[in-house]
């Protein structure tokens, strides 16, 4: 009977544990098919955030999917090391994987605490961790997932060394207020780097995992200390730290420090965004916030602030000076006014177009302008005071103040009142850029990048207006043109199109100097016709000015689109001699190693022949201009700001300048696009949704002194430098007959004289080669006053220029538009 009844029990025990045994090996295949390969973990490289630099080595922005900064094994401090390990997992250098007393230990409690709200105990080593977070990537609470968490760990310990696993662990890890791993917790947290932490900060850290929401120290400040505590005492068990420094560890009170993100450099956003779009279509989303990259800009941090605060001043004095006041943003109640109006403030949006030292207020009385803001976040401190009497009288004038109004003011120093303040709805743009490499020291796109990220600076697409001269010129010069040659300055009209200047006068034969400097725009479409648009069409391509351009006199104006970084460009070409200038905002991209993957092409720089030789550039960009036509046209452009169209540009300024105003047809659009030897900075002003400036707004009135700010600044560190002048070239004084001026002239070139230059380039202008039928009715009526010269049987006068059709009555002037293109 006991020999039976041992063999039933045997052969049950052997069946039941066959059984078992098929049904596990079942749920194993199960389990284990499909699960991840771990090889992939063998070559780890955790996505980490991107920082862009300016050109003095500032953070200037981070670009990250999670803000999470790499730290070798070898860089982590023991400490902190110790105190995730008594944290987590006490025994991870001496299991497998997994810990199966800790798994029966958490399978008991879980049992006794069944039927309750309790949530079960976890007994995850920080491999099974590992496994999950970088393999599985799921928090379900199910016995499936567990069992391929365990399996998957067992793979890992066998794959990786333990401090490859930790490793992993500790930079992947989130630990509350967006950090990603124990570099960015250290930052976030303490605002140290990692190797300066002391022991109560390395426990804080260690107890964040466990719950980083339950124990966030702005939040739970206790229950925070108390977690961290317990990491202490568990890291004097583990003898990594004694008892005393332990308790001198708690006493320490958990104070967490004000992290503040690096970047932006204040007035940066414009370039930083930029910067990450040209990231993005080089090297894709993933690569360009998680790839680590180093991106060295170029950007002038002190130059960009000095951009941007003037041209918001030139959009505020335009604003003040057209738009009037046009009254409150919105209103809270006048009981609340006169009584508890600090928190009926408190609960008012500001407007996204506010700048920083503006400040959110409402009127408490309109009689004396006494109006009410608050300044600090905690605690808030209500302020009051009164407006600048000059600000209350224009605002009479618009649509004045009622007692609830809530306004814009910017609180003056030493009690000086308060002014108030609008957000203007004109917006202008900016580009600042080396003239030699091409580098972009400051970009504005707007009034304000938090309204609007459209950059206007590279987006925007505006008729540069007469700005685009001096490119006609330019061609002119490279085909011998000198600038003392004399074109007329008198009528003309083809078909329907009856061209003016601004000024609506005629000065006769004009030199291409004067007519430059004063921006005759009948002069420019005799130019244009006598050398023909497709030579100014090939240069201002070749230039990088224009995509594509019309064969039409009205281009030569300016009737075509630009933007104004292109446009820096140009004036770039032309300042550097005519050697083609591609505006970079980027040095050079380093990828999370430290190795250079990208820089600009076109200069490089190589070893000199002697040491004392020093480092040479070698310039490969191509020679789009000659170097004598650019500095030909250099030396016209000159005069413009001394004593032309540009002078507000260049008022105050001693160093050699160079520039052009430009206004688009019905003051839609004023530029000014100026240069010294080594910066050129292009400013646009205009509206959105085009419309008229206002008559007389001129590029030379409203950009123009912005220019001259943005300049003056820049000066004020550079040395003074000369143009250069190219060999071969003569400069020369002469009479234009308007006055001395100072040209360059090529060989073979008389200063002061005006040549033949017969016919011109044989192109058949009619009027749809003029763009006529783009002109609207009221062109009908442009001014053509003056005799027309005699023409010629060839349809030109004598002096070789094309003549106004034979029988155009003259007119006097209409007071309506100049004409497609360019006016000023």
């Amino acid at each position: 009977m006991v020999r039976w009844l041992a063999g039933t029990t045997l052969a049950v025990l052997l069946l039941g544990g066959g059984a078992a045994g098929l049904v596990a090996w079942g749920e194993y295949e199960r389990l284990s098919e499909g699960l991840p390969t771990v090889d992939g973990l063998r070559t780890y490289q955790p996505p980490v955030m991107s920082r862009l630099y300016s050109g003095d080595d500032q953070v200037m922005a981070e670009l990250a999917a999670e803000r999470r900064i790499f730290v070798p094994y070898s860089a982590i401090p023991a400490r902190v090391r110790n105190a995730f390990l008594a944290a987590e997992d006490q025994k991870f250098f001496t299991h497998g994987g997994v810990d199966p007393l800790a798994i029966l230990r958490a399978g008991l409690t879980d049992m006794m605490m069944h039927g309750t709200k309790h949530r079960p105990i976890g007994a995850s080593t920080i491999t099974q961790q590992v496994a999950r977070i970088m393999l599985l990537g799921s928090n379900a609470v199910s016995i499936d997932r567990k069992i391929k968490e365990a399996l998957l760990a067992m793979r890992l310990e066998q794959t990786l060394s333990k401090e490859q696993i930790l490793e992993i662990y500790l930079n992947e890890i989130y630990l509350g207020e967006g950090a990603y791993g124990i570099g960015a917790a250290a930052q976030t947290y303490f605002n140290k780097p990692l190797d300066q932490l002391d022991n109560a900060e390395a426990a804080f850290l260690g107890a964040l995992p466990k719950s980083p929401t339950n124990y966030n120290p702005h939040r739970f400040v206790q229950a925070a200390t108390n977690r961290r505590n317990w990491v202490l005492d568990r890291m004097a068990d583990l003898k990594v730290i004694t008892p005393e420094e332990a308790r001198e560890a708690q006493q320490e009170p958990l104070v967490p420090a004000n992290f503040t993100r690096p970047g932006p450099v204040p007035g940066s956003e414009w370039f930083a965004e930029e910067v990450r779009r040209e990231l993005i279509e080089r090297y894709g989303i993933g690569t360009t916030m998680e790839g680590g990259l180093s991106v060295h800009t170029s950007l002038d941090s002190h130059l960009q602030q000095v951009a941007t605060t003037a041209l918001r001043d030139g959009l505020l004095r335009y604003d003040r000076a057209h738009g009037g006041w046009r009254g409150a943003f919105t209103h809270i109640d006048a009981a609340d006014a006169a009584g508890d109006w600090a928190n009926a403030l408190a609960r008012v949006t500001p407007p996204a177009a506010m700048l920083e030292q503006w400040r959110v207020a409402v009127v408490l009385s309109p009689a004396t302008g006494r109006v009410g803001w608050l300044e600090g976040r905690d605690p808030v401190i209500p302020h009051t005071g009164e407006l600048l009497a000059r600000d209350r009288a224009w605002m009479r004038t618009g649509k004045g103040l009622q007692a609830g109004d809530v306004v814009l003011v910017e609180p003056q120093a030493d009690g000086g009142g308060v002014a108030v303040r609008q957000v203007p709805r004109v917006e202008g743009a900016l580009a600042t850029v080396d003239v030699h490499t091409g580098r972009v020291m400051a970009m504005v796109g707007g009034w304000s990048f938090r309204e609007s990220q459209f950059n206007r600076a590279t987006q925007a697409a505006r008729q540069p207006g007469s700005s685009f001269k001096p490119f006609v010129y330019l061609a002119a010069m490279e085909q011998g043109i000198s600038p003392s040659q004399k074109f007329d300055d008198s009528p003309v009209s083809y078909g329907e199109w009856h061209p003016n200047n601004y000024e609506k006068d005629f000065w006769g034969p004009t030199t291409l100097h004067d007519a430059l400097r004063e921006s005759r725009n009948l002069v420019t479409i005799r130019l244009a016709a006598q050398i023909g648009m497709r030579p100014v069409a090939d240069l201002a391509q070749k230039l990088g000015l224009v995509h594509s351009m019309p064969l039409v006199l009205p281009a030569a104006l300016g009737a075509v689109e630009t933007t104004v970084m292109r446009e820096a460009a140009a004036y770039a070409t032309i300042a550097n001699g005519g050697r083609l200038v591609t505006p970079t905002l980027i040095d050079d991209i380093k990828d999370r190693n430290g190795n250079v993957i990208w820089h600009p092409d076109g200069i490089a720089w190589q070893p000199g022949g002697t040491p004392a030789d020093g480092p040479q550039m070698v310039d490969t960009r191509p020679q789009v201009v000659s170097a004598t036509s650019a500095s030909q046209i250099v030396a016209m452009m000159q005069d413009v700001v001394r004593r032309g169209t540009g002078v507000r540009a260049g008022a105050g300024i001693d160093r050699p300048i160079a520039g052009k105003t430009g206004t688009s047809q019905d003051f839609n659009d004023a530029w000014f696009a100026g240069f010294s030897p080594d910066l050129v900075t292009v400013v646009w002003i205009g509206f959105d949704t085009p419309q008229s400036l206002g008559k007389n707004e001129t590029g030379g009135v409203i950009a123009g002194p912005i220019w001259n700010q943005v300049m003056k600044a820049a000066f004020a560190t550079r040395p003074r430098l000369d143009f250069r002048i190219p060999d071969g070239v003569q400069l020369a004084r002469y009479d234009t007959g308007m006055g001395m001026a100072i040209d360059a002239f090529k060989p073979g070139q008389v200063p002061g004289v005006s040549v033949d230059l017969g016919a011109g380039s044989g192109m058949a202008l009619t009027a749809a080669d003029t763009g006529a039928e783009n002109m609207p009715d009221s062109e009908n009526d442009m001014a053509t006053t003056a005799a027309s010269p005699a023409a010629a049987s060839d349809g030109t006068t004598s002096a070789g220029h094309p003549a106004a059709p034979s029988g155009a009555a003259p007119s006097q002037p209409s007071g309506g538009d100049i004409g497609m293109g360019g006016l000023y």
